[in-house]
């Protein structure tokens, strides 16, 4: 049984900083690439970042430059650092594979960037 959890929002001002990680069960983790994506309020899911196996990455333009995205072999967990932080990067986070595997949504975890 595959489960993702999601660990790390919080309430950060404009230009912070601040990490969440997610923490993968159930997967063969090693051989699959993984993703974050967000969801604000009022809009569609959408991609943030993937990592694949190999430690390529891959980004979207909105936070190209700013967010690094990051995976732990040894724990099972995929990392995002995000800096510069924008009140619309305000959304709910979620991890999943790359591609999104529907049956692998969990809770996310909330982050809001407000002064």
């Amino acid at each position: 049984q595959v489960q993702l959890v999601e660990s790390g929002g919080g309430l950060v001002q404009p230009g912070g900083s601040l990490s969440v990680s997610c923490a993968a069960s159930g997967i063969v983790f090693s051989i699959t690439a993984m993703a974050w994506y967000r969801q604000a309020p009022g809009k569609q899911r959408e991609f943030v970042a993937r990592i694949t196996s190999s430690g390529s990455t891959f980004y979207a333009d909105s936070v190209k430059g700013r967010f690094t995205i990051s995976r732990d072999f040894a724990k099972n967990t995929v990392d995002l650092r995000m800096n510069s932080l924008k009140p619309e990067d305000t959304a709910v986070y979620y991890c999943n594979r790359w591609p999104p595997a529907t049956e692998y949504w969990a809770q996310g975890t909330q982050v809001t960037v407000s002064s």
